[in-house]
This record gives C-alpha cells, sequence and structure tokens, in this order.
C-alpha cells in the first residue's frame, strides 16, 4: 500500500506540474499577443550602419547649417552668403581672443552656459552616432561647428578659476537691431573667479570639454589633451567654489536663471568618468553625491538648465555595458540613474500608463516659450536609450506594469521628429529650409536684414516689416507651436519664432540617430 500510494502520488505530480508547464505558456502566448502588457523578446542586436533614412538625413544636413549662421568671428571657408566676420575684438579688453564661439539666439549675445551645453550634447551625438553621421556625410560639419565652440571654450578659461561667461552687454545688444557685422556697441566681459563664483557654467564647460576630448582623442590628440586639463581643472573649479552664476550676477536671471548647480557637477563628473576612467568621479556621482543631489526617483525634463535628466541616461549607459572596475557600492547608485532613467522613458511614450498628459496632439509639450526645446530633448535621450537598449539585447522596459521594446520608444521619438519636420495640423517645417513650408520670419536679427543695407544700430523696421527675412536662416529650429497646435509666423513673435543654438545640438542627435541604425560603441575611449 504504501509503495503503491507513493507511486500514485508522483504520478498526480507529474499532472500537476505539466498542467502547471502548460498554463504557464499559455500565458506567456497570452502576454505575448497583448500589447504593452507582454513578455517581448529580445531584438537583435544591429551591425554597422544600415541604409539611410532620406527624410531624416536630408534634415540633418539643413539642421547642421545653424551652427554656420551663428558663428562669430573670422570665418573660415564660409557657407552662409549673408554672413562675414563679426565680433573680432571679442575679449580684447582682457588680452583675449574671444572672437569665435556662437551667438546665442537671434541676437549677437554670447552666453557660455548655453553655448558650453550646445558642446556637450553635440559631443554626447558624435560619440554615440558619429559613424551614422559619417554614413549620411554629415560627420565633418558637426566636427566643425563644435571645435568652433571649444576654441571659444579654452580662450574663456585663461586660468585655474577664472572663467568667462558673458560676452556682450544684454540691454546695449537687445536695445539694437543690426547685423553683427556691422555691431558697434561695447561688448563688455563677464567672468566668474573664487570671489564670484558659478559653478553651474564652470561645470557645464568642463563636461562640454571632457565630451569633446573623447571625440577629437583619435582626430588630434594634442587638442584632446588640452580640452581634457581645461575640463579637470574646470570641474575643481565649480565643486571647490560654490555658487550660482546668476546669484553672481543678478541680471542673468533674465537671460539664463539657473536654478541649481548640483546638477551640472554631476553632469560634468559622468562626463570626467567617460574621459579619463577615474573612479574618484564614479564615486562622486554614486556613492558620494548621487543620493543628495541626483533627485532619484523623480523624473524631470531634460534642457540647458537641468542637466538630471542626461545624467542618467548617459550612467545607465555603464549599467548597461557594465565595468569590472565598478564597486557594489557604485553599482547600486548606477542602478538607481538607470531606474530614473526608465521613469522619464516611461513618461514620454504615450500609451505608457506614467505618461505626461503635458502634450499637443502629437508633441510633448511643457512650456509656451521654445515649446521644441522639451520635445527635441525628450526625443534625443529616448533614441540614445533605446539603441542602449538595441545594442545590449534588453527586451523591454517596464512601466508600471506595461513592456515597450526598444522599437516603441524610437517610435516615440520619431514621431517627435516628424512633428517638427511636418507632420503636424499646420503642416509646416520647424526646421527653417526643410522642406517647402517653414516659417518665414524667424526673429533672427542678420537673416531679417538685407546684408547690404546700412541700418547702425537702429534697424528695427526690419524687425517690424511684415514681409519674409531676406536671408534664410537655415537649420533654425524655431521656438515652435502653442499647446493647441497653432503657430502665428511673425518676427515679433519671438516666443514662437526665435531660434536658438541649443536646441540645434539636440536636434542634431535626434536626427543622426534616427537616419539609419547600428549598435552603440560600448565605450567612448
Amino acid at each position: 500500500m504504501g509503495s503503491k500510494y507513493t507511486r500514485g502520488c508522483c504520478g498526480w505530480l507529474i499532472v500537476a506540474l505539466i498542467a502547471a508547464l502548460v498554463a504557464t505558456a499559455a500565458m506567456f502566448a497570452i502576454m505575448k499577443r497583448k500589447p504593452g502588457g507582454r513578455h517581448i523578446k529580445p531584438l537583435p542586436v544591429p551591425g554597422p550602419p544600415g541604409a539611410i533614412d532620406s527624410k531624416y538625413g536630408d534634415a540633418l544636413g539643413v539642421a547642421l547649417q545653424f551652427f554656420q549662421v551663428q558663428k562669430a568671428g573670422k570665418l573660415e571657408n564660409n557657407q552662409i552668403p549673408w554672413r562675414g566676420d563679426s565680433a573680432l575684438t571679442d575679449g580684447k579688453e582682457a588680452g583675449l581672443d574671444l572672437s569665435k564661439g556662437m551667438y546665442d539666439a537671434g541676437d549677437h549675445m554670447k552666453f557660455t552656459f548655453p553655448m558650453a551645453f550646445t558642446a556637450t550634447v553635440l559631443s554626447w551625438s558624435v560619440l554615440e552616432y558619429g559613424d551614422q553621421m559619417s554614413a549620411a556625410k554629415q560627420l565633418d560639419p558637426a566636427l566643425d561647428a563644435l571645435k568652433w565652440i571649444t576654441d571659444f571654450l579654452i580662450a574663456a578659461h585663461p586660468s585655474d578659476n577664472v572663467l568667462y561667461i558673458q560676452v556682450g552687454d544684454p540691454d546695449l545688444d537687445h536695445n539694437c537691431w543690426e547685423r553683427p557685422e556691422t555691431m558697434t556697441e561695447k561688448r563688455p566681459l563677464t567672468q566668474i573667479n573664487k570671489k564670484t563664483p558659478g559653478s553651474d557654467v564652470a561645470a557645464e564647460a568642463a563636461a562640454a570639454m571632457a565630451a569633446a576630448s573623447m571625440v577629437f582623442k583619435s582626430r588630434d590628440t594634442t587638442y584632446s589633451d588640452v580640452l581634457l586639463q581645461h575640463a579637470q581643472k574646470l570641474f575643481t573649479f565649480a565643486d571647490t567654489y560654490r555658487g550660482l552664476s546668476s546669484e553672481s550676477y543678478p541680471k542673468l536671471q533674465d537671460f539664463y536663471n539657473s536654478t541649481s548647480y548640483v546638477d551640472e557637477l554631476l553632469w560634468a563628473a559622468s562626463w570626467l568618468y567617460h574621459a579619463t576612467g577615474d573612479q574618484t568621479y564614479l564615486s562622486y556621482v554614486t556613492v558620494q553625491n548621487g543620493k543628495s543631489y541626483a533627485d532619484w526617483g523623480r523624473p524631470t525634463w531634460f534642457s540647458w538648465d537641468d542637466k538630471n535628466p542626461g545624467t542618467q541616461v548617459l550612467l545607465s549607459r555603464l549599467n548597461f555595458f557594465g565595468s569590472k572596475q565598478i564597486s557594489n557600492a557604485e553599482n547600486e547608485g548606477l542602478k538607481m540613474y538607470r531606474d530614473t532613467a526608465e521613469a522619464v522613458i516611461c513618461g514620454l511614450i504615450p500609451d505608457s500608463p506614467q505618461a505626461t498628459a503635458s502634450r499637443t496632439g502629437g508633441l510633448v509639450w511643457i512650456s509656451g516659450w521654445n515649446s521644441l526645446q522639451h520635445a527635441t530633448n525628450a526625443a534625443f535621450l529616448s533614441v540614445v536609450y533605446s539603441d542602449y537598449m538595441l545594442s545590449t539585447r534588453t527586451a523591454a522596459v517596464q512601466c508600471s506594469g506595461k513592456y515597450y521594446s526598444p522599437t516603441d520608444i524610437r517610435n516615440f521619438a520619431a514621431s517627435q521628429a516628424n512633428y517638427i519636420l511636418g507632420d503636424n495640423p499646420m503642416k509646416l517645417s520647424y526646421l527653417v529650409g526643410y522642406g517647402s513650408s517653414y516659417p518665414k520670419q524667424v526673429h533672427h536679427r542678420g537673416a531679417s536684414i538685407p546684408a547690404d543695407a546700412k541700418t547702425g544700430c537702429k534697424g528695427f523696421e526690419y524687425l517690424h516689416s511684415p514681409s519674409p527675412n531676406p536671408n534664410v536662416a537655415t537649420g533654425a529650429l524655431v521656438g515652435g507651436p502653442f499647446q493647441n497646435d497653432t503657430f502665428v509666423d511673425s518676427r515679433d513673435n519671438a516666443v514662437q519664432t526665435e531660434s536658438s543654438t541649443y536646441n540645434s545640438g539636440t536636434l542634431v542627435g535626434l536626427l543622426s540617430g534616427l537616419v539609419t541604425t547600428s549598435s552603440v560603441v560600448q565605450s567612448f575611449t
């Protein structure tokens, strides 16, 4: 009896086990068929760059031209017929040559903070997608634009604890409407130092030069080394002498009012770790300061002011690809960055349970002023994150119980790019020079004034003219639509028609990520 009972029990166990396996298999089959709630199979790792998507390739070529439009200084191989040399004496009062760099937007100010951010994201774009840029024949223009900014940053950092953060007086500048080639008003310099600190700007400049040092490492070792030395010194300066530039110089609050500097410190240290491999920087962002500074678990919007989402995605790269030298404590910190990055992504995918409701019909929309900034930045981070997933065969992210593949995330990024390029209720390309219909009255001094006009400082008739700009600011990404998807193409409507250099940095990255598909490198160095 005992042996018979044992055999019967075992038989029932086997039957039960088989039934459980069948049920489990059925459950997974159902999950696979159910959108957003499925078990997703990992996609194959892409190989080298494939076929070029002509839409994104053409748009990338257009977008990169805006950096040529915005250049200051003595121009080299100028391809913009209505632009010429300008700001040649910038920095002269301090015995420096600050003639290079780029004008911030539709005016002629040089603000180091957003300019450095432009260089950081442009460097990031090249590091992730340089092979794809090359396949689209757009890598050289990107490198040229980047070096024009980093040359300025090097010149603006003449000693360890001094950085020039502004060229020009915004009140004087905005009181004039003139071409940059003919401006004659004074262009005073503003610096941060030990007594008047600006950790936000110094750290952003450090991030830019650390990232750019990796871009140029295989192209010009000497220049790369110079950039890295400046980056390390600027980070030490920013971390040692702490303070906000907008508190040291309250007038900055009317233009680039940075709300914190700890996000820039984390951002800079992250780039320095990638550039040097020095564990000190990794410990800084994870063990020492991650919990205090990183806002783990709280997704925010990536911008010239808030670098946290960018840092979260950038450090996720280390968690995706791994490193033998990383300690358990550092890995725990990296996991928190990645978890927060995934929260950012979950907030962007339209049908995610965590999706932000702040949208137009199809565009992420956060602010009426320069509304395309946040959509472009969010889409850039999304395409980068989706490629990290693809390159490591990570099947999905989970958003409150629903699952989304790299393709889902990439589709969101493409939807934002497509909206910008004309797939919107206005049927208007917000990228000037792309497509057949785009804004004709961009709020931009140089574009609005004929190249042979003699206006002096007071050329305001061109600001208020109802006529299209005589010069096309090719590649300008204008401010963008209101939340109801409307857009008023008027030069006086700066909220919607002004373009900015930093918008173009992430747009180039977004388009470079979409122009084709390839696996991203496991390490930048």
